[in-house]
């Protein structure tokens, strides 16, 4: 069934194979790769490309992953470490470092609390054989497709590039110059550029009710997918407090992200990882003295998928029957070439998770709230 919006957008217009998840922008949950790499049959997944991520470190149930891309027939990563994921791959494409190659970020501007812009241009001139990641993509997509359509936008592309891009976008966004800017001042990329610091635009601008696509330029605080899944809800909620009465010594996992520890990559540098061990097992006084722990103890934490061993670090900012371990850890792999990483691998959180435990409402995976034991190891 193909579940509609408020907004237009839909939900479901196709399936995962196996379980049969549901596709949301065009995307399948990653709770359903392993499993479609796994399992025979047409549509088997048997070759990937993985751009500059670490999913044995990221995924749920990252141990089962793992062991599924050992068996997938091509493997290619576009990436320049050789990780957990990308030890893996039959062919690596190290596109070039983030230094020899200009910025202008998209993402973080939209947690801004002010209009600004700012372009970075790249600091130093990249090797003669070596590519952006844009070049990478732009390539295998062409000499994957052999269409004619694809090397025509392939041509355009490369023509264009991301400055051209850029600097068409900033012209004809709000505080653009416009196509010709006919001395009117406005953004472009060469402005930008003679702003090193980058532009403060000013406070943000009121966007609603304009930029809403429901009928009622309303915001829709009850979806109509959402209340139908109460009685489901209900329901899982009532066999969660029945599963807890079985195993009361249970406790329930969730994440936590780090400054200087927001992901994976970033473990591999030596400033980053120096001073205290970054990856412990928050844990309550109250859960930590029922168990017999202190702080500093080595512990054993296991799940339906498999356990770790950790330091316990007994702190009260967090509640009872909760623990915490962060993300991104869990750098014990052979075959990896990250020395830094490797002399402070911590535990992978998601050797824990569980990718059986879903939102069965769109498929993705539930990362916290996992069951778990701990245990002195």
């Amino acid at each position: 069934e193909i579940i509609r919006g408020a907004g237009g957008e839909r939900m479901g217009r196709w399936h995962s194979r196996v379980r049969g998840l549901p596709e949301y922008g065009g995307e399948l949950p990653v709770a359903a790769l392993a499993e479609e790499i796994e399992t025979p049959g047409e549509g088997q997944v048997r070759a990937l490309v993985t751009q500059s991520g670490n999913p044995v470190l990221s995924s749920p149930n990252g141990a089962r992953l793992e062991r599924a891309l050992a068996t997938l027939a091509h493997y290619v990563a576009i990436d320049f470490y050789l990780n957990e994921t990308t030890r893996h791959a039959h062919v690596i494409l190290p596109p070039t470092g983030p230094l020899e190659r200009e910025h202008y970020d998209l993402v973080f501007n939209a947690l801004a609390v002010r209009n600004v812009a700012k372009y970075s241009p790249a600091l130093r001139k990249r090797d003669r054989d070596a590519r952006h990641d844009w070049e990478i993509l732009g390539q295998l997509t062409e000499r994957i497709t052999l269409g004619r359509r694809s090397r025509w936008q392939g041509r355009v592309m490369r023509t264009l590039g991301p400055r051209r891009l850029l600097d068409l976008a900033l012209r004809t966004g709000a505080y653009g110059a416009g196509i010709v800017a006919r001395g009117k001042g406005g953004l472009t990329v060469k402005a930008l550029e003679q702003a090193p610091h980058g532009v403060d635009l000013g406070p943000l601008r009121p966007a609603f009710p304009e930029r809403l696509r429901t009928a009622g330029k309303r915001v829709v605080l009850a979806p109509a997918p959402l209340v139908a899944d109460v009685a489901r809800l209900a329901a899982w909620l009532a066999e969660h407090d029945a599963a807890r009465a079985v195993m009361p010594d249970a406790l329930a996992l969730i994440g936590r992200r780090a400054l200087r520890s927001n992901n994976s990559w970033m473990h591999n540098s030596a400033r980053l990882v120096r001073g205290r061990d970054g990856c412990t097992l928050h844990m309550h006084p109250h859960d930590a003295t029922a168990r017999g722990l202190a702080d500093g103890e080595r512990v054993t934490v296991t799940s339906r998928t498999g356990s770790v061993t950790v330091a316990v670090e007994v702190t009260e900012a967090i509640m009872p029957g909760v623990v915490s371990l962060p993300h991104g850890w869990g750098h014990t792999r052979a075959g990896t070439r990250q020395e830094v990483a490797a002399a402070h691998a911590g535990a992978s959180i998601n050797d824990l998770t569980d990718e059986q435990r879903i939102d069965a409402l769109c498929g993705n995976a539930a990362f916290s709230g996992t069951p778990v034991r701990v245990a002195r190891a």
